[in-house]
């Protein structure tokens, strides 16, 4: 089997004030791509420079969220980014390197899943939502005219 395309596409870094990192960032030349806010109460910016395809995420985790840790000098590195068609695909073969399944869910537009490599680095892979489940089929019945 051909290994599905694998696109690198961002790094993710944990921040503490993510107003004060946009502006910074934002300062720089940076633009805001995309933004959103998750289950857990976190929120991220993918920030673009130029026509770049590469982004830099920017991930704010506040307390009570699952991801929440005091933040440390060394602890930025949030995780990096990789683009597939194929999730399950790229799990499976870094399972098979040494890596662990970290967390995998999906969301209305993207699915993610991440793994920890052999050094506890986490590495996502984003990818279409993953396909609902197979239901039987009903027929809807017919208005009366």
């Amino acid at each position: 089997m051909t290994a599905p395309k694998l696109r690198y596409g961002y790094a993710g870094l944990r921040v503490q004030d993510l107003g004060r990192s946009l502006a910074f960032y934002r300062g720089l030349g940076f633009r805001i791509h995309r933004r959103g806010k998750m289950g857990h109460g976190g929120e991220w910016v993918h920030l673009r420079h130029g026509r770049e395809f590469q982004r830099l995420e920017l991930n704010y985790y506040p307390p009570g969220s699952r991801f929440f840790e005091r933040y440390r000098a060394g602890s930025e590195l949030d995780h990096l980014g990789f683009f597939t068609p194929d999730i399950d695909y790229w799990v499976r073969k870094a399972r098979r390197l040494g890596a662990t399944l970290a967390v995998d869910f999906s969301e209305p537009q993207e699915r993610l899943a991440y793994v920890r490599d052999p050094d506890g680095i986490w590495i996502e892979f984003c990818g279409p939502p993953a396909a609902p489940p197979d239901r039987p089929k009903t027929r809807r019945a017919r208005r009366a005219k």
